[in-house]
Formats: C-alpha cells, structure tokens, sequence
C-alpha cells in the first residue's frame, strides 16, 4: 500500500514538475539571453531568428561580438567571438552596434569601432564578411568603410537597410545626426547621388542615435533613440515618410522605461515574421536592480500597428514572446 501510495506521489510531483518546464517554456522571458548585452540587431536567416548584440562593457573590454539563434524564439545558442578585434587590425575597443544582412550567400556584417571623436582618429564603420551568420568574420576591406564625420554625424550606429528596388543603403549616426548613403554591388563603397553628394543627411526632430528603417505597406518607417544611453529615459520614436530620404516628421515616442519593469529602454532592431503582418521589437533595456550604465539586457517584446498604420506603444515585459517556429 506504502509503495502504491508513493509511486502515485512521485507520479503526481512528476506531472506538476513537467506542467511547470512546459509552462515555463511557452515564453521567451526577458532578457532573452543572460550576460549584459545592448544595441542588438534581430534578424531571421533560413527560419532561424539571430540576435547580434554590442558586448556591454567598459570601451576597452569591448573587442569582440558574439550573437544568438534561435528557432523558435525560446531556445537561444551562443555563438562566441563571431569577430574580434584580432581579425579587424584597424578595430582597437568599443566594437559597436552590429547590422548584418545576407547579399547572394554571403553574409555582411557592419559594426563601429573606436569610439572616433575626430577625423583624425583611426576607426568608424566597418564591414566584415562570412560565409555562415555565425562567422567567423573577416575584414571585407581591411579599413573602414566610414572613417570620417560627415554632416556632422559620428559614424556609430549603423543601419543596413534594403529598399524594395534592390538597392542597398546605410544608414548611420550619431552625436544627433544621421545620414543615408547608397552602398555600392559589393559593399566596398558608396554610389554618390545625382547631386555629386555620397552622404544626405535625414535627421528627424529630437535624433541622437541607434536608427533602423523598414517598410510596411509602401510606407518607409524610420527609428530612432532619443535621450542619453546611460539614462532611466533612454527611448524610441519614429516617423513615415514616401521615401527613405524622409522627409521625416516625428510622430513620438513608441518604445521607453517602465518603472515597475526596467528603465533605459531603447537602441533596437524590429523583426518581421516572413510572410506574415507580425513584428517583434529587439532592444536593450536597464534591469531595476542596476545603476551601472553598461548593466544592460537584450529583450524581446511584441510590435503592433493601428488601423491607420501607427505604431502602437510598445508594452514591455518580463515574460517576452511566446513559443514561435517561424516557418
């Protein structure tokens, strides 16, 4: 009877056990990976999600990237040291911020370096290249592709975004300035415009950095970070416009702190499920528990719009997103 009574115990504590993982699997959570993490770039390749993150840490400890996948937005692998500043000779500390995009198999990935406050500093844009999305990366130029302030922009924070005509533009800015260029076949360098210009600037009222731009629907929405990167009121606005050179006229604020949450919301990424109307938001964001400026997170929450095509604000969670194949 005892032992009756004890294998029914264990059967039960089993099923409460098992009910509880599955529960507990249903959901991303936030942050969705451990380890401090910021500015991260979401993507899908091949119906897997990747997340390419700037290693938050003191500028001189920020010589490498890693980045994650994941199939199904729950479980997420760690692939370390997809570059470093060993393979990037030019790249000496804060590794920044990366884009990356698939062009004909390859995989380009575009990241800052050096923090440059002046165009006589060595650094700026970068480009690497790979074969996979995990690397490992290789110098595409062995220089940067941006090296200088142009129209006043710090070249950090860059955005690779692909127009529905095929072509290939950077977007890129910081110090409150952003510019869009061209990128040329195989993103060696720059198409200029009709105009003779490379780099046009497309600053939006209240910019300081962290931008990203897609379309939805013929509409071209551009994102941005407002406020200080080390601040509780850290967010994201946007605006739409006909055409990726704007002009762009600021709608507000889609993406900041919540107090009962976390603060310092901001510099994110938007991922769109293919061949569906459903959108994510990747982003970085300041857990209640820390006041160090590079104490950061990489979460995950939903995006959605409005009948008219507004973004709706973005609710921040802990628990994230649910369970998502992406097939």
């Amino acid at each position: 009877m005892k032992r009756i009574m004890l294998i029914s115990a264990l059967l039960v504590y089993t099923t409460i056990l098992y009910a509880q993982k599955k529960k507990a699997v249903t959901r991303s959570g936030n942050p969705v990976f451990p380890g401090w993490y910021a500015d991260p770039e979401g993507i899908i390749f091949n119906h897997t999600c990747w997340i390419y993150p700037t290693y938050s840490a003191p500028y001189d400890k920020q010589v490498f990237l890693d980045a994650f996948s994941s199939p199904d937005l729950i479980q997420w692998t760690k692939h370390s040291r997809i570059i470093d500043t060993a393979a990037i000779k030019w790249a000496k500390r804060a590794v920044w911020a990366p884009a990356i995009v698939e062009k004909e198999n390859k995989y380009y990935l575009f990241f800052g370096a050096n923090d440059i406050q002046s165009d006589k500093e060595i650094g700026g844009i970068g480009v690497a290249v790979a074969d996979h999305p995990a690397g490992p990366f290789k110098d595409h130029l062995g220089k940067p592709l941006v090296d200088k302030f142009h129209n006043g922009a710090q070249p950090i924070d860059q955005c690779v975004f692909k127009d529905s005509t095929g072509q290939y533009y950077l977007i890129y800015g910081g110090w409150r300035h952003c510019n869009i260029s061209r990128l040329n076949n195989d993103f060696t360098g720059f198409i200029p415009f009709e105009d003779g210009t490379t780099f046009k600037e497309i600053t939006p009222e209240g910019y300081v950095e962290g931008p990203f731009m897609f379309i939805r629907n013929g509409k071209y929405y551009f994102m941005w970070s407002e406020g200080g990167w080390t601040g509780p009121n850290y967010s994201v606005a946007y605006a739409i416009a006909d055409s990726p050179f704007g002009p762009f006229k600021r709608i507000g604020k889609i993406l900041q702190q919540d107090p009962k949450i976390a603060t310092g919301a901001g510099h994110h990424s938007v991922i769109k499920v293919p061949n569906r109307d459903q959108w994510y938001m990747v982003y970085h964001r300041r857990p209640l528990t820390e006041t160090d400026g590079n104490a950061r997170v990489t979460c995950i929450d939903h995006m959605y719009f409005d009948e008219k095509g507004l973004i709706n604000p973005v609710v921040i969670t802990n628990e994230g997103v649910e369970k998502n194949k992406l097939k």
